[in-house]
């Protein structure tokens, strides 16, 4: 049974810093791409960061680009977005994603998610 479980939520004042944690078991952590979304209240879910298996690629939507950054430590089965100088158009629900690459087949993965808030 494939399992991510967020961590690392909470309520922050702007220009704060949260490090969220997504730990995930039941699959080859290895062999899929990592990805944050968020999804606000009344908005969409949104890509935000991802991180190839290998955590030799990284890729950023723009506006979190020298704010937020997505490691992972295969060791750990774990990856985690670092969020800098948060804003209050932060405040979302942040999502981690598990994304098969190569050769592992087609089916994706969603934690239950995390609620950041950021305060003005």
């Amino acid at each position: 049974q494939v399992q991510l479980v967020e961590s690392g939520g909470g309520l922050v004042q702007a220009g704060g810093s949260l490090r969220l944690s997504c730990a995930v078991s039941g699959l080859t952590f290895s062999k899929y791409s990592m990805s944050w979304f968020r999804q606000a209240p009344g908005k969409e879910r949104d890509f935000v960061a991802a991180i190839t298996g290998s955590g030799d690629s990284t890729y950023y939507i723009d506006s979190v680009k020298g704010r937020f950054t997505i490691s992972r430590d295969n060791a750990k089965n774990t990856v985690y977005l670092q969020m800098n100088s948060l804003k209050p158009e932060d405040t979302a629900v942040y999502y981690c994603h598990a994304g098969p690459e190569e050769g592992e087949g087609s089916a994706d993965y969603w934690g239950r998610g995390t609620q950041v808030t950021v305060s003005s």
